[in-house]
């Protein structure tokens, strides 16, 4: 995650920032709540750990102005203030955790990362990558390596299925169920012409073949190995 940081204490902003990063976040400081706010409504951020004691301009204030503004990114409000009514008005000003000092690093971790994983969970999937391989669900693109790739609707759907469940092998079941909305088997080579097709677009002019059949089994879109 890209996550900023707004602490004017820099012993602890100095910890937080080193345990962030080593659990592998990119993690941007500011020190007063005027910093604080142009970079929390200028860049675009996965979190932000909001002080709400601030030289220059109070925490809450700036979640209130970056709320007014429709910024939905996930908040947790960091205080030495811990009583039910200050929790409550940090809540209440847009903050979606309040964490009171002192705490342990452990716990502050496992706050912002569950905060990122509800505001994901709550967002539909866009875009999917597999290796140099994407698919744009909104704009129904799909390019690899940067070059496009023309699919007709039935193969769009075909690479999503199998780009959706990649690393893992899907049978002709479920492509028949999934893919074509099939309940029964047409005895047919259908998936095969298909899956030939994709190939031929997917893989033809590319070293590193992605789409594999498993004997026996059906097939998986994966990186070779």
């Amino acid at each position: 995650m890209r996550i900023l940081l707004i602490e004017d204490d820099s012993e602890a902003a100095a910890y937080m920032a080193k345990g962030l990063r080593e659990a592998g976040h990119v993690v941007d400081h500011a020190a007063t709540g005027t910093d604080g706010l142009f970079l929390a409504t200028s860049e675009r951020w996965d979190a932000m750990i909001i002080d709400r004691m601030l030289p220059g301009l109070d925490g809450l204030a700036i979640i209130q102005a970056i709320r007014a503004d429709g910024n939905t990114t996930p908040v947790l409000v960091l205080s030495a203030l811990g009583k039910v009514d200050d929790r409550v008005r940090g809540l209440k000003a847009g903050g979606d955790d309040y964490l009171v000092k002192p705490y342990a690093f452990a716990e502050l971790l496992a706050r912002i990362e569950a905060l990122s994983r509800r505001v994901s969970a709550a967002q539909p999937e866009t875009r999917l990558k597999v290796e140099d391989l994407e698919m744009d669900l909104l704009a129904r693109s799909v390019a690899r390596g940067g070059q496009a790739i023309e699919l007709q609707p039935r193969e769009f759907r075909l690479l999503e299925y199998l780009m959706r469940h990649a690393g893992q092998v899907v049978t002709r079941t479920m492509l028949l169920e999934n893919v074509w909305e099939y309940h029964f088997d047409p005895q047919t080579n259908l998936i095969d012409v298909h899956i030939s097709r994709l190939r031929q677009k997917v893989d033809k002019d590319f070293e590193l073949p992605l789409i594999h059949t498993v004997r026996g089994a059906g097939y998986t879109l994966r990186a070779a190995r």
